[in-house]
This record gives structure tokens, sequence and C-alpha cells, in this order.
């Protein structure tokens, strides 16, 4: 199954067709008290200034922000699952970038922001500049049941995962019986979407297969700039808009390119997401609400 999400399209992730989580705890009760969501952004492209392309790009960011910041209840924790930035040669250039971007990012009122590297941001200098701002280039961490595991797979494009990762996420995912709920969050598509257009991870077959055990997977990515679904397998991947330009559908035109900034409809195919738990008897379902600048 490989097909775009309509923008407004409210998924309720469930039973057959979708992510059911088999929950670890028992209990209704208890379960429900562990209900939660987070918000997660994508491809900031924060140093990018063509108006022509967005000539609200100084204000893209602090815009969605005041949007996440509007949410009631707060969400648990937001991520933004890479490019940052936009690339640049220059090291002193790049580290100005990100350091504006982690001042701005810090208005947000929720204080559990967690980042990811894209390749704007991390393969020119393999990631050097981004762990000063930003810390690790991959790791895990669980919340309120469920298993987060982040993926670098854009420091060196050409090698796709280390293999020191790949030692690392072998050792992680044994931590965890095989009924534990997953999410992956990773910059590029784990899949080949269109290798040509660079939306693909050299061996990211090879992290799939690692998770394919797991009954209960869900990969959340960014870096091609539009809603699109994927399912290798029992394992479903989503893919976020930016929040600077949108991109064309793969192979719908003969060279990839941002889509000019359409005037009468601003902010058009720009935007964030809301994923929440929903824990019941049956185990935990994901909701996502994809949320437009618009």
């Amino acid at each position: 199954m490989n097909h775009p999400i309509n923008r407004r399209q409210f998924l309720e992730i469930a039973a057959l067709g979708g992510v059911v989580f088999a929950s670890g705890l028992t209990g209704i009760a208890r379960a429900a008290s562990q209900d939660f969501y987070f918000v997660q952004l994508s491809d900031v492209h924060w140093g990018f200034t063509d108006a022509k392309i967005n000539p609200e790009f100084a204000t893209s960011l602090q815009r969605s922000i005041a949007a996440v910041n509007k949410l009631k209840p707060a969400p648990d924790f937001v991520v933004f699952t890479g490019d940052l930035t936009q690339v640049t040669d220059d090291p002193v250039e790049r580290r100005r970038r990100m350091h504006e971007f982690r001042e701005i990012a810090r208005t947000l009122k929720c204080k559990d922001v967690r980042y990811l590297p894209g390749e704007h941001d991390a393969t020119a200098d393999k990631g050097e500049a981004y762990q000063e701002f930003f810390g690790a280039l991959h790791y895990s961490f669980d919340h309120k049941g469920i298993h987060f595991v982040v993926i670098d797979n854009v420091t060196n494009a050409a090698l796709g995962i280390a293999p020191a990762q790949l030692e690392w996420l072998a050792a992680d995912l044994t931590k965890h019986p095989k009924n534990t709920p997953i999410v992956v969050l990773t910059h590029r598509p784990l899949f080949d979407l269109m290798p040509s257009w660079d939306w693909a991870t050299r061996n990211g077959d090879k992290v799939i297969e690692m998770l394919m055990p797991f009954a209960n997977v869900t990969v959340f990515y960014g870096h091609i700039h539009q809603l699109h679904e994927h399912a290798t397998g029992h394992i479903k991947h989503y893919a976020a808009e930016s929040l600077m330009w949108p991109l064309p559908v793969a192979g719908s035109v003969p060279k990839k390119a941002a889509i000019a900034w359409d005037a009468t409809q601003p902010f058009k195919d720009l935007g964030y997401r809301e994923i929440a738990t929903n824990r019941g008897k049956d185990g935990i379902a994901l909701k996502i609400k994809e949320d437009p600048l618009a």
C-alpha cells in the first residue's frame, strides 16, 4: 500500500487496517492514565531565504511554534524530525543557524523537545556542529509504555546507517519483549520511495529487518516535504509535511524541485502533526491529526 494521505484526514489507526499496539499494561484504569500525545514538526530549513518559494521564511517556524503553544492540553513532548537548518558549506554560518533555531525552539511551552538530524544539518561535517547544539545523532527513550527509537540515516548518505549504529540498535531492541510498542523517528524514509530523488536509505532494509519481529511498529519521518503513507509488511511509515516548502509527488515531474509559493493559498501543503495514543482493553492505538499552517 503506497498512497498520499488527505491533509485534513484524521487517521484513527486501529484493528486490521492499521497499527494496534499490544499494551503491556494491565487494567483499563491504569492504561487510561497513560494516554498522551506528542507533536512532530519537520524540515524547518532555518536559514532558507528564497521568497519565491516561501516569502514567510523568517516567520514560518515561529508561526508553527505559536500554534503548538496554543494546543490544549499541551503535548508531552515535541520532536523535530530533521533538516532543522538550511545547508551551508560555511561552518560558522552553520553554527549561527543552529543557534538561532535552538533559541526559537526554546520558546515552545512544552519543555521536552527532541531533535534528530537531517542531511542539511549533518552531512557536510558528519554531524559535528549538530552534536554541539542538539546532542546525540541517534538514541532511544521510553515514554508511558512506548519505546521510541531515533535513527540517524543522514550523516553518511553513501553508507546509509553505519555498522556501529546497527549494532547499537540490535542491542537496544533485545532489551524489549516483542509485544513492546515501537515508534521509530528518522529523517529519510527507511524504504526505497524514490532513490533517484534521494528518497531512500541505502541500508534501511536492515533496520526494517530488525523491527519485523516486533508486532507493533510505526515509523514517522520527514525529508519528502509531503504527507505519505507506506507499509512494509505490518510496519507503517508516515511522512510529515515541511514547515518551509512542499515537494512534488515522487516521479510526478522530471526533476525534484520545491513547489513555488501560491499567493492565493498561503502556506498550502505546510504543516505539522499531532500523534496520540489511545489505550483500551484491546491495546494501544495511534491517532494522527494533521494540522495545516494555513
